[in-house]
């Protein structure tokens, strides 16, 4: 099966950048407040559930898969980059990092207890989002649980340079609105939504969506 282009330049980007990602993207320690809050709304609600496997997916340098795995939960990274994946096995060993798409997880139906998608399904085409998010349905347990932070808005952002390289790939903003409906087109319930204002641009904002999968 023929890849598709804009997970070939998602590779190839996350591919250059990695060491200086992880050197200038704050860990999520230095996170805000309200990030911090919500992975920790998600881990309660995931063990208040009865608990299962959590898949980080964009996990990039796995330091946030390891902060789930310090919330008491069970938590492994997938990555498209080979290069973050290298990253996060040798900063946490003791941790599973999987090199693959988020789109297509090598998974059973139903093998999830939560969904992590922090920050990176804003690279995926708007048009292919139902079937990124029916995936991500489909792996999820009845009941299961998923946060999706991210970045709102209206626009499509071509970037050239990234963490001091040049490269080629686009983010894909799209309002609250239409995100939460798309969710729910795919089998969930948003049970919680936080947006908070970009600092610099009016146009765009930072979101946090807790979901889970429908039982009825």
């Amino acid at each position: 099966m023929t890849e598709p282009a804009h997970l070939a330049a998602v590779r190839e980007a996350y591919d250059t950048v990695a060491a200086d990602y992880l050197r200038l993207v704050v860990p999520p320690e230095g996170m805000d407040p309200v990030s911090r809050a919500m992975l920790a709304a998600f881990a309660e609600l995931v063990r208040e559930s009865g608990g299962g496997e959590v898949a980080d997916l964009g996990c990039g340098p796995g330091r946030v898969t390891a902060y789930l795995d310090g919330l008491g939960l069970s938590a492994f990274g997938v990555d498209v980059s080979g290069e973050m994946v290298a990253l996060a096995r040798r900063a946490y060993p003791e941790l599973r990092f999987l090199h693959g798409s988020m789109g297509a997880l090598d998974l059973p139906d139903g093998a999830l207890g939560g969904i992590l998608a922090w920050y990176s399904v804003h690279h995926t085409p708007v048009e292919q989002l139902p079937l990124l998010f029916a995936e991500f349905a489909r792996v999820l347990a009845s009941g299961g649980h998923l946060l999706l932070g991210g970045h709102a808005g209206d626009a499509r952002l071509n970037h050239a340079k990234a963490y001091g390289h040049p490269v080629s790939y686009a983010s894909y903003l799209i309002p609250v609105g239409r995100l939460v409906g798309l969710l729910e087109g795919a089998g969930f319930t948003v049970t919680a939504r936080v947006e908070q204002p970009h600092p610099k641009d009016r146009g765009r904002s930072y979101v946090c969506l807790l979901a889970e999968t429908r039982t009825d």
